[in-house]
Formats: structure tokens, C-alpha cells, sequence
């Protein structure tokens, strides 16, 4: 299969207002440097995860993106919106780019790291602000802290109509979420560029759910951070660590364990891009209509 991933006219690198003030230097920086490319890479194949031969002319440059926020926090009508530099609002899911010219990609944070309340890009509706997930009319949180800042990527996608080869379960009808481990917190509704660096298979009800591993290229540790085994030697543990936290979170409630595909392994850097790369057809895919929006998702 070909890519059909275009390059847009500015890989913008977003920032929120009120982030630290880490991810703002990160922005100045990156616009100081803005250059333009364009680079041809072919890697190999892996599994059903293949890296196709991309061609994308790559700009950065400083385009700052802050939230407006609706409804008192926490509430049912509680939302995070996206603005562009001119005010208007845009879509996290579908306005800000998924990669960065130095390849990072952008994360966008749902939950600060040792907060609770169950976050998330607003998949059917209008402008896909961030909300506070609900069960029977109720606000969801986490029965105890997340441990790390988590969120999603922009402009993928986990088709519910994809069936794994090997592990024969379909994608959960989200985009995909990120764990990122850095030190900092970062703000509710910032982008951060991260490098990815490895990616779990959880099974969440029958449907797969998968969680990439990945740090902020501004954290102290990140030049020491490009493949899953160096997560182990510089932050020993922590993948174990993760795993357990996702597959036992919902056990309070009385409900059973989360699974985990592949063997439970958290699997290395060249398979995390062959899902990510995927995931980022399948939402070209919907977002074209070449797949049909059977899901009712809001693609505005």
C-alpha cells in the first residue's frame, strides 16, 4: 500500500497559553530554525504495520494555538476548545498536524500527569473539544491518579472495520492515544512535540486499544530516549509499570482486567511508526470518504 500522506503547508508546532513555560521555548526555538525540505525514506516492512515510501516537503514555523474554555470545570458542559493565531477555532483531531519536520509528532494532552478526571477529544462533535468523559449521565474519573501525561494523536484514526492479522480485533473508533513519560506536566488541551518510542496492544472490551510510549523532545532525558529498550535503561520499570496501570485501572469498579496483545510486549520504535503511519491512512481514509463515516464522527 502507498501512503497517501500529504504534506501540509505548515507543520505547525501548537502551544497552549497557560503550558509550561518549556513548551513556549520549544515553540521559539523551532520558529528560529524554521527551514523547509523534502525527503524520500523507504523503510522495511513490519508485519501488518508497513512503512511505505513517504515524500513530504516538511515546514516548520510558529503558529501558536491557545484553548478557550467553556462551562465551569468539572461540569457536563465543561469544554476545551482550540484557536489558531487569528482567533478562530479549529479542530485538535483534525486542524493540527500529526508530524513535525525533525519527525517527532504531536501529542496532544487530554490528562495531566497525577490528575483523575477522564479527559477526552470530543470525537462527535462539532470542532472536537476536549470534555469530561460520561457514563450513564455521570462524569468518569480514574479511581486513582494517572502517573503520566496522556492524551492522543492528531489526524489518526483506530478503524473499528480493520481487523488485526494476528491478534483478530478491530480498532476501538478513536484516534490513538499517547502516554507520554516525560518530568514535566503539561496543561490540559497543550501540544507538545514527542518522540515515539514504543506502543502496548491493549484489548479493552474485545476492541483494540493501542498506547503509544513516548517522551517530549524538550524533557532533560529525551536525547537519551529513541527506542524502547533505552525507556528501560533511563526510566527502569516504567513500562511495567504503565502496563500494569492500564490493565488493572477499571478493577475497582468490579470490572475485569484489560488484555494485552503481542504477548503483553511493549514493542520497539520501528513497529510504534508502522502503527501510527497506519492508524494515519485509516483516518485519511475516513476524513476523504474514501471510508464511509459510518460512526457518525464529526469530521469538522
Amino acid at each position: 500500500i502507498v501512503a497517501r500522506t500529504h504534506a501540509h503547508a505548515h507543520a505547525h508546532v501548537v502551544v497552549d497559553m497557560s503550558a509550561p513555560a518549556m513548551i513556549l521555548r520549544t515553540a521559539s526555538r523551532m520558529a528560529a530554525r524554521a527551514t523547509m525540505k523534502t525527503t524520500t525514506q523507504r523503510a522495511p516492512l513490519r508485519s501488518a504495520h508497513q512503512y511505505r515510501q513517504i515524500s513530504r516537503t516538511r515546514v516548520v514555523s510558529a503558529a501558536a494555538y491557545t484553548n478557550a474554555r467553556t462551562g465551569d470545570f468539572p461540569s457536563l458542559e465543561f469544554r476545551v476548545f482550540f484557536q489558531d493565531e487569528s482567533g478562530a477555532k479549529v479542530s485538535p483531531w483534525h486542524d493540527v498536524p500529526l508530524k513535525n519536520a525533525d519527525g517527532s509528532v504531536n501529542f496532544i494532552c487530554e490528562i495531566p500527569k497525577e490528575t483523575k478526571a477522564k479527559m477526552e477529544v470530543a470525537t462527535d462533535e462539532k470542532l472536537t473539544p476536549i470534555k469530561q468523559d460520561t457514563k450513564k449521565g455521570k462524569l468518569r474519573d480514574y479511581p486513582y491518579n494517572i502517573n503520566w501525561n496522556y492524551g492522543m494523536l492528531p489526524q489518526t484514526w483506530e478503524d473499528p472495520k480493520h481487523e488485526h492479522p494476528t491478534m483478530k480485533v478491530s480498532g476501538d473508533n478513536d484516534p490513538v492515544d499517547v502516554v507520554e513519560i516525560g518530568s514535566a506536566a503539561l496543561a490540559m488541551g497543550s501540544v507538545t512535540p514527542v518522540k515515539p518510542v514504543g506502543v502496548y496492544a491493549m484489548i479493552d472490551d474485545g476492541e483494540l486499544d493501542w498506547k503509544v510510549i513516548a517522551i517530549s523532545t524538550s524533557d532533560p532525558k529525551a536525547k537519551d530516549i529513541n527506542d524502547v529498550a533505552d525507556v528501560e535503561k533511563h526510566f527502569p520499570g516504567e513500562l511495567e509499570k504503565i502496563r500494569v496501570w492500564f490493565r488493572d485501572y477499571k478493577t475497582p469498579d468490579g470490572k475485569p482486567q484489560n488484555k494485552f496483545g503481542l504477548d503483553d510486549k511493549c514493542m520497539d520504535k520501528a513497529y510504534t511508526m508502522g502503527v501510527i503511519e497506519e492508524t494515519h491512512e485509516f483516518y485519511n481514509a475516513l476524513k476523504s470518504g474514501k471510508r464511509a463515516n459510518d460512526e457518525e464522527l464529526s469530521l469538522e
